[in-house]
């Protein structure tokens, strides 16, 4: 059956502004840390053009929809051969709480890109001149992709280890992309836990998961695996660094 209508996200608005206002400010411009932060950026420029960067091109993609896909491999699975429309809806209601979290912080602190940084630097996916002058701390596709992650893990938690890996993964795809310093995705994965932590206390969520395990009982009935699971594991065999 259809899900029924449901409100934009599992946190209320105070619940938000408290996780952001928990959120520590970036590091200061020059100091030895955000320095430091920045060399590591730079040696991810090794990485363009390569099987990661491919894969982070991939993990650009975090709409509720279709981000399922990123963890078929983890999983053993293929998402898209079977309808998960209760999924979906928690990974909707997710991706607006841990992105609101997120976007709260980036307006406050307002840290640059790499790619806005360096106008000149590629990024491994589509960005307009506007999204290299948006802010950087933290990463809302961080946060995204770990209170994905983490939802999976609660639905399957014999996968929990495969899936939090992935969701690690995903985040560190935006350094890989230049969108992100790596600080900003370290700061994104806090913010994606703790919008879990949250989001998992209420009523609502509760409802979902469960709706949610039932279709994951569905879709590994098919026996289906996705076939590009073998170019992922060969994108993550070797460390970057």
């Amino acid at each position: 059956p259809a899900p029924e209508p449901h409100a934009k996200g599992y946190l209320s608005p105070a619940a938000v502004a408290s996780l952001a206002a928990a959120v520590p400010e970036p590091s200061e411009m020059g100091s030895p840390v955000r320095l430091a932060d920045q060399a590591l950026s730079d040696k991810y420029r090794a990485l363009e053009n390569s099987d990661s960067w491919l894969l982070a091109t991939a993990h650009a993609e975090m709409r509720h929809v279709l981000a399922r896909q990123h963890f078929d491999c983890a999983m053993g699975v293929r998402f898209a051969a079977t309808p998960t429309p209760r999924l979906t809806v928690l990974f909707e209601k997710l991706l607006h709480d841990a992105d609101s979290v997120a976007e709260m912080v980036k307006a406050r602190s307002a840290r640059p890109r790499p790619v806005g940084v360096d106008p000149l630097r590629p990024a491994c996916q589509r960005v307009s001149e506007a999204g290299r002058a948006s802010a950087s701390y933290p990463s809302g596709t961080a946060a995204v992709g770990t209170a994905y992650a983490e939802a999976l893990a609660a639905a399957s938690p014999e996968q929990a280890a495969a899936l939090r890996v992935m969701g690690h993964e995903i985040s560190i795809s935006r350094a890989v992309c230049a969108m992100h310093y790596p600080a900003d995705v370290a700061a994104g994965e806090a913010v994606g836990r703790a919008v879990f932590a949250e989001a998992s206390a209420t009523p609502a969520f509760q409802a979902d998961l469960t709706a949610a395990r039932t279709e994951l009982a569905q879709v590994r009935a098919t026996g289906l695996t996705n076939p590009g699971c073998a170019s992922e594991r060969a994108a993550l065999a070797t460390p970057p660094f």
